[in-house]
């Protein structure tokens, strides 16, 4: 595969995750994701609807930052942050989708609480270039 179809399969994905977690765009979401969509997730029900319905189920401050996107193939993994879920830190996460054609069929993926400043033993922050305020 080369770079443009890469970067363009990650920014579709970029794209769905915006459309889902950010806009809530739920009619727009269920045409980026496949209706036969595969859960991986320990934290999420089963299929399109299980991760649809945790969404709907959070806050509306629920909101999705990328900090970096990769894709092999059919693969894409993004390293992102969900942050407003109402839980007290943040989620630094790697998410790896499967696409099928032009629709996400198979997620994977790899919760962290985020660390704060004090918390981290590295002294840098989990995501990007700062810690959480």
């Amino acid at each position: 595969m080369n770079t443009s179809n890469q970067d363009r399969r990650v920014q579709f994905v970029l794209d769905a995750f915006d459309t889902l977690f950010n806009r809530r765009d739920y009619a727009a979401a269920e045409r980026l994701w496949s209706p036969r969509y595969i859960q991986h997730s320990a934290h999420i029900a089963p299929g399109r609807d299980g991760l649809f319905d945790l969404v709907k189920g959070l806050p509306a401050t629920l909101r999705y930052e990328n900090h970096v996107g990769a894709a092999r193939g059919d693969f894409v993994i993004l390293h992102g942050r969900f942050s407003g879920h109402g839980l007290p830190a943040a989620w630094v996460v790697a998410d790896i989708v499967r696409m099928e054609g032009d629709v996400l069929a198979e997620h994977w993926d790899v919760i962290q609480d985020e660390a704060t400043r004090e918390q981290s033993r590295s002294g840098l922050p989990m995501f990007g270039d700062r810690f959480p305020g």
